[in-house]
């Protein structure tokens, strides 16, 4: 942990600052509601980028593409401050990230349900950021996104899982137009990234 002057010689710890995991399920519009904050909130807010075992695409998140051996490599070396597996694929956090955080500056990581409970151990005052839909909504989405067919979306929204009740939880519903659902995603990356100035309630 970091520490500041006080002014009078001696020094106190400074708080860390806040991770901020955004959860939910394939085909809600994370991707979207992050890009949209990005833009809105560069230079507010630090926004993690990922290393992920998948290639880079157009339709998905900015992150760092790595083989599986480069993956295991850099997490031998000590190169994430945190890592996890999920569907087939390794997901890795920068350790620059403890730093960040230590310097008391809040960040943003689109997350995992799966790991919340490991997070909020790690990253002492994690918050969280559901976003929902309706499943008629997110199988329209699913399906139109073409990675899965008409027989795989029933099973991927059956593997929907609730999120652990680890650390203060957003809800933000991305069920109608995406720009209501932002505004609502940047109020609540806001109201946690700076909780002595709004309320996430």
């Amino acid at each position: 942990m970091g520490e500041t002057s006080t002014g009078n010689g001696m020094t106190s710890a400074r708080p860390r600052g806040r991770l901020i995991a955004v959860v939910g399920p394939s085909g809600v519009g994370k991707d979207s509601l992050l890009a949209l904050a990005r833009r809105e909130l560069d230079g507010e807010l630090h926004f993690v980028r990922r290393t992920i075992t998948r290639p880079v695409a157009a339709d998905a998140e900015d992150h760092l593409a790595a083989s599986d051996a480069d993956f295991a490599a850099c997490e031998a070396a000590g190169g994430f401050c945190f890592s996890w597996r999920a569907h087939g694929l390794s997901y890795g956090l920068p350790v620059a990230l403890d730093d960040h955080l230590a310097a008391g500056r809040p960040a943003v990581v689109n997350g995992s349900r799966k790991v919340l409970p490991q997070m909020a151990e790690r990253f002492p005052g994690l918050a969280i950021v559901s976003v929902t839909a309706d499943p008629q909504v997110i199988a329209a989405r699913l399906l139109a996104r073409g990675r899965e067919d008409a027989d795989a979306v029933p099973a991927r929204l059956a593997r929907s899982a609730p999120v652990p009740a680890v650390a203060p939880v957003r809800v933000i519903d991305n069920s109608g137009a995406l720009d209501v659902a932002a505004a609502e995603f940047i109020a609540a990356l806001r109201a946690f990234a700076h909780p002595g100035a709004l309320s996430p309630d």
